[in-house]
């Protein structure tokens, strides 16, 4: 009975190490982007600004903006996409959502349980509170980031 009690106590207590470790971007997501997205934002893919040129004819090529650097990658996040990659990896319940999951959501994983869980790591690299739909500046029904909710964004790398 105390072995089964100490080896519960051992496995509860690695996993709090685990939660309670910082994501960042070099440990947690780049690792995560290497598997699930570089074949469409590597290095072949167009920078930002050529991207937006022609949208359409990258999607055709399967190609979206290159998102290889962590330099790359929060400025679909911070600025000057802000919430761009919420909003592609968002799984639909967050709020000017819609109930409709982002585009990219379905690349997160192969199955429903994979994409749930690199979508809770991804969100917690962004930050607790952080993760919001909101644009730089007010577009339609989805509003303009505050300063607060800026604040909120840690993208540890």
């Amino acid at each position: 009975m105390f072995k089964q009690l100490a080896a519960a106590l051992a496995v509860l207590l690695a996993v709090g190490v685990v939660a309670a470790q910082e994501v960042t971007y070099r440990t947690h997501i780049a690792p995560l982007w290497q598997s699930r997205c570089v074949a469409c934002h590597g290095a072949l893919a167009p920078e930002r600004a050529d991207f937006l040129l022609d949208e359409k004819g990258y999607a055709a090529k399967s190609l979206g903006p290159r998102m290889d650097s962590y330099e790359r990658f929060i400025a679909f996040v911070a600025w000057p996409d802000t919430g761009a990659l919420m909003r592609r990896l968002d799984d639909g319940t967050s709020r000017h959502a819609g109930g409709k999951p982002g585009n990219m959501y379905v690349y997160l994983g192969t199955t429903d349980q994979e994409r749930a869980d690199n979508l809770k790591l991804i969100k917690a690299w962004v930050g607790d509170g952080a993760w919001n739909l909101n644009r730089w500046a007010k577009r339609g029904d989805v509003p303009m980031i505050s300063k607060e909710q800026l604040d909120m964004i840690q993208i540890r790398y």
